[in-house]
């Protein structure tokens, strides 16, 4: 039987490995290519969308962010600035990593049942159990923000 564990943890941390790697090649491009690093660090795929740095941010948010949530039982969106350098970003990225695998099995697994509260501000309340907030929520918004910055999207629409 697959653990919440097993069907959170270990795809959170090869993503984000590689999300770190796609950071050092965005920086590269820039680099190569005398981009401010603004450049690629503030674009968007469309006007009304969260720019990179801040989808990089979500990826923190909706892995070890939405873990803590559930342990600490509320979840709200991080709504603060993201970093505004690769360089903080890709801290960020390790603080995530250096976290995850932190993690015990069992101090996860414990979060399953565990009741919770899922907050936006005044507009919605939402209560749930750890691993529907984690597998139905966090994670598909997690696996949106990788998609928004990998390659095929964001990156790949700058050219890198």
């Amino acid at each position: 039987m697959m653990t919440l564990y097993d069907a959170f943890v270990p795809g959170c941390l090869q993503i984000l490995e590689s999300v770190s790697r796609l950071l050092a090649k965005a920086k590269t491009y820039c680099d190569q290519h005398a981009l401010p690093h603004e450049h690629l660090l503030q674009a968007k795929l469309a006007p009304d969308m969260l720019d990179f740095a801040y989808q990089v941010k979500s990826c923190a948010v909706h892995s070890i962010g939405a873990i803590r949530g559930v342990q600490s039982g509320n979840f709200s969106p991080d709504e603060t600035m993201p970093p505004d350098s690769f360089e903080g970003l890709a801290a960020r990225m390790a603080e995530t990593v250096d976290a995850l695998r932190a993690l015990e099995i069992a101090d996860v697994e414990g979060l399953s049942e565990r009741q919770m509260t899922f907050t936006i501000g005044d507009k919605l309340r939402w209560n749930l159990l750890g691993k529907d907030f984690l597998l139905s929520f966090s994670q598909p918004n997690f696996y949106f923000q990788v998609d928004s910055i990998s390659k095929c999207e964001i990156l790949g629409f700058i050219g890198v």
